[in-house]
């Protein structure tokens, strides 16, 4: 009777080298926390006693490392997104980042980087709305930064300031002899300037 060595790839996978594999592959895509990598675990069905253990070892080795995650992802997505202290501390807490840790992350955004960030979004958008009407193009302006996370106070205030800079640089404009003066609404004492389009001097 002939014993035939068995095949390798009958033997069962070792199920720690599996969850290894698992986050590896998951960490090349970009940094993760820990409460995604375990949720990627449980996705593939490996055992709790084992993906605890392999995150513990991920985490010793600095693999996993929710507090730099918190940090990088709160300065890659406030320069990026302009996003308020508000929505970034909802998408951490998506992440699965503890209070305390997202607290400390948020710590590294003051109140001016805030409302720089909210101007430069404002900014941004301000030109695809030069033809709306003032009231119309501060609504939707301050929509904007309401959805990223702003105080309502902040987003107004950045909003009338950005809209004073427009009419100011309108006005320089008509003084010195650009654009046609038979234009300017001040001539027509009928015309509402919350009517007018943005940047009309």
């Amino acid at each position: 009777m002939s014993h035939e060595p068995p095949d390798p790839a009958d033997a069962p996978e070792n199920p720690d080298e599996v969850a290894r594999q698992i986050l590896l592959r998951r960490l090349t895509d970009q940094p993760r926390s820990r409460a995604e990598l375990a949720q990627a675990l449980a996705k593939r069905h490996v055992p709790g006693d084992v993906a605890a253990r392999v995150l513990d070892r991920f985490t010793e080795v600095g693999l996993i490392d929710d507090a730099a995650f918190a940090k990088a992802w709160v300065a890659s997505r406030q320069r990026g997104r302009g996003l308020a202290r508000r929505a970034l501390a909802a998408e951490l807490h998506r992440k699965g980042i503890d209070r305390e840790t997202a607290g400390q992350a948020l710590e590294t955004i003051d109140s001016d980087d805030e409302a720089e960030a909210a101007r430069r979004l404002v900014r941004r958008k301000l030109p695809s709305l030069a033809r709306q009407q003032r009231a119309v193009a501060q609504r939707r302006l301050v929509g904007l930064l309401a959805r990223r996370g702003y105080a309502p106070g902040l987003a107004v205030a950045v909003v009338r300031d950005e809209l004073r800079s427009v009419d100011g640089a309108a006005d320089g404009r008509a003084r010195d002899g650009v654009g046609d003066p038979a234009d300017d609404p001040a001539e027509d004492p009928a015309e509402d300037p919350a009517e007018a389009p943005l940047g009309t001097p």
